[in-house]
């Protein structure tokens, strides 16, 4: 199956409000080659930004670890 090992940095939603500390999340995950563009949208949708995509094989929900 093909897949994009995907890394995204997003605003936290906890702090959002005060805007005085704004913490960003960092977060890898495997979205399979069909649902490309709706994470990709979402992440958008969020304030996020999309950091680097690989082109990747494997089991969704798969933890990515250190490669």
């Amino acid at each position: 199956m093909r897949m994009f090992k995907v890394t995204a940095c997003v605003p936290s939603q906890t702090r959002i409000r005060t805007q005085r500390e704004l913490q960003n999340t960092y977060f890898t995950k495997l979205v399979p080659y069909d649902n490309w563009f709706r994470e990709q949208q979402r992440i958008q949708k969020m304030g996020g930004t999309i950091v680097k995509v690989e082109l990747s094989t494997g089991k969704p929900g798969a933890n990515t670890g250190l490669a």
